[in-house]
């Protein structure tokens, strides 16, 4: 279902442009065109980790579109979908794709939507820096952590490996409307949502940051970035997934190899607010190549330049629907799954049979 012609789009004089399709200016794809004074007001929602990201494209956006109010807020994933579909926001932002149901729901609203892929994201385990036996972690521990079977019986660190402490353990980590629960949920245990549920539950990372911050005997989980903005108070854990312990970093994350744990993130733009010129020009922002430092600066990793313009081109078609058929979390999405369109379906439908 198209909304707006390319071109025409990209010629408009004093929008915010990125000039990716022939026969409209120079056609040079490395540079963000000049920026006009836009008006009105974008409402967002959405996902604790892409938040940050909001936070800082937002602040950059309003320099050069002071006309333009943003209202960001987070409830998580599940929950910026429930008020997305009910029509109550132009954005949201989430930490897995949208699933059957959710779209089901947007359907019974007539909202369509426009899925866009805009960085990746790890999530990090983390203990306390107290901390002094847990360096690394492999999947398979991790399991015996958080699957179901474990509550009310895993409660303390010597059931989790012989040469740990018998010391109480402690559990911090996302609620159940939050993509990052979901995700973990399926590349740990094997299933989403399927989780011990003794353990303190908040959709705010800060919340998560705090408790493990506080407890020495804590272990949590959230998305990496907020681990890089607390690093002083928290102590982050390697994964080993069968080929030794990887740290979370933009390299692990970008060549593939901090696995199961590293995920992208998107961004929903309702149809019909995409044709408004403020909040088309705010998702034009995000996908510039120039905003990259923006999504570096808050600690995720920017998609490569290909897959910018193809996410453009996307956005341009007015493509609806999901890449992902509805899924939800997927595991093994690796960074070049958004490169070129022509690829996307073959990529997608490939880390879906893993």
């Amino acid at each position: 279902m198209g909304i707006l012609k390319p071109v025409g789009l990209f010629c408009l004089v004093g929008f915010l442009t990125i000039e990716v399709l022939s026969g409209c200016g120079t056609g040079d794809k490395s540079n963000v065109a000049s920026t006009g004074s836009l008006s009105g007001k974008i409402t967002i929602n959405g996902s604790a980790t892409v938040f940050p990201l909001f936070q800082a494209m937002a602040a950059a956006f309003r320099d050069k579109n002071p006309g333009v109010q943003l209202d960001i807020q987070f409830s998580g994933t599940g929950g910026g979908f429930k008020k997305f579909c009910a029509g109550q926001v132009d954005i949201t932002g989430a930490s897995r794709p949208i699933k059957a149901a959710e779209g089901e729901q947007c359907k019974a609203q007539h909202v369509n939507y426009i899925e866009v892929p805009v960085a990746f994201d790890s999530l990090a385990v983390l203990v306390n820096p107290k901390n002094t036996f847990v360096n690394c972690l492999t999947v398979s521990e991790l399991k015996s952590i958080w699957e179901p079977a474990a509550e009310g019986k895993v409660i303390q660190w010597k059931q989790i490996r012989g040469s740990f402490p018998a010391q109480p353990l402690t559990l911090f980590g996302p609620g159940k409307a939050s993509g990052t629960f979901d995700y973990f949920t399926l590349a740990i245990v094997g299933s989403e949502a399927s989780s011990r549920n003794d353990y303190e539950q908040s959709e705010d990372d800060m919340v998560i940051e705090r408790g493990v911050a506080g407890e020495p005997n804590a272990l949590g989980y959230f998305g990496y970035a907020y681990y890089q903005a607390n690093k002083e108070e928290l102590k982050v854990v390697a994964i080993d997934s069968g080929h030794g312990c990887v740290s979370p970093t933009a390299q692990t994350v970008a060549n593939g190899t901090y696995q199961p744990l590293t995920r992208p993130l998107f961004v929903y733009v309702n149809v019909t607010a995409a044709a408004r010129s403020e909040v088309s020009g705010f998702i034009h922002f995000q996908l510039a190549p120039d905003s990259t430092r923006y999504v570096t600066q808050v600690g995720y990793v920017p998609l490569p330049t290909n897959a910018l313009f193809a996410q453009v081109a996307r956005f341009e078609k007015g493509t609806t629907g999901s890449l992902f058929g509805g899924h939800g979390s997927v595991t093994g999405v690796q960074l070049d799954a958004f490169d070129e369109e022509e690829k996307e379906a073959e990529r997608v439908k490939n880390a879906l049979v893993r």
